[in-house]
């Protein structure tokens, strides 16, 4: 995130799932100008609005569009979530210029969350998000809008309070389902190592909670064992 000094942050991790496609590249395309790094992951969870038959009509059209004597210049059709990602966010880039190319080189898209950004902490943008969560929380504003909020982890359960930027009823479709239908064979993969993840993640945040109990407990027993010394240590805010 950028500061109002003009200081980045080292590295933003976004967690893509429940973001709408279009708002997402374009808070993230207007970050890369400014000189963040953004990591997204997750990229086959982003939401795209209209049925999954719809956008695979509209994407059977893009396909058709095509070098007539020679194919393989281009336009190059991508299949995989995280590389559909990154050519929209290219699109809202003047990625043919040296300030544009730069932005690009420090973007960098995954489907699922590889290591190490698994055991980084994630964040979510507000205004390009489907729902808002109650695990949402802590949100930096960036000349008087919602950018970046840090995400809880995937074993809290997840509760829609309310409709935020897509209409309630109205039709949707994952990334990730879209490009199954088109050729893209990882989608079952992924979805497995997803598995694993999660449970990883269960285990080590329960433990998690069982150290910051035992935290406690041992503060607790400490205040107890010290008594009036701490009158003597308020004052310093030990």
């Amino acid at each position: 995130m950028v500061s109002g000094s003009g200081v980045c942050a080292k590295r933003i991790v976004v967690d893509a799932r429940h973001h709408m496609l279009g708002r997402l590249s374009s808070i993230i395309a207007k970050e890369l100008l400014n000189g963040q790094k953004v990591v997204v992951v997750r990229c086959e969870e982003i939401c795209m609005s209209g049925g999954l038959v719809r956008q695979k009509m509209k994407y059977l059209r893009f396909l058709r569009k095509r070098m007539n004597t020679k194919p393989s210049h281009g336009p190059i059709h991508f299949r995989a979530p995280a590389k559909i990602l990154w050519r929209t966010i290219r699109g809202m880039i003047p990625h043919k210029t040296k300030r544009g190319e730069a932005a690009l080189a420090r973007l960098k898209t995954y489907e699922g969350v590889p290591p190490p950004y698994d055991k980084t902490k994630r964040m979510v943008i507000p205004d390009a998000l489907k729902y808002v969560f109650p695990s949402v929380f802590g949100i930096y504003l960036i000349a008087g809008r919602s950018c970046f909020v840090t995400f809880v982890s995937d074993a809290i359960l997840v509760v829609v309070l309310r409709v935020l930027r897509l209409q309630p009823g109205h039709k949707y479709c994952l990334l990730g389902e879209l490009s199954k239908e088109v050729g893209w064979n990882y989608h079952d993969t992924i979805r497995e190592l997803e598995e694993k993840r999660k449970e990883k993640a269960k285990v080590a945040y329960e433990r998690k909670k069982q150290l910051a109990k035992l935290r406690v407990k041992a503060e607790k027993a400490a205040e107890e064992k010290l008594g009036s010394q701490l009158e003597i240590l308020a004052p310093i805010k030990y």
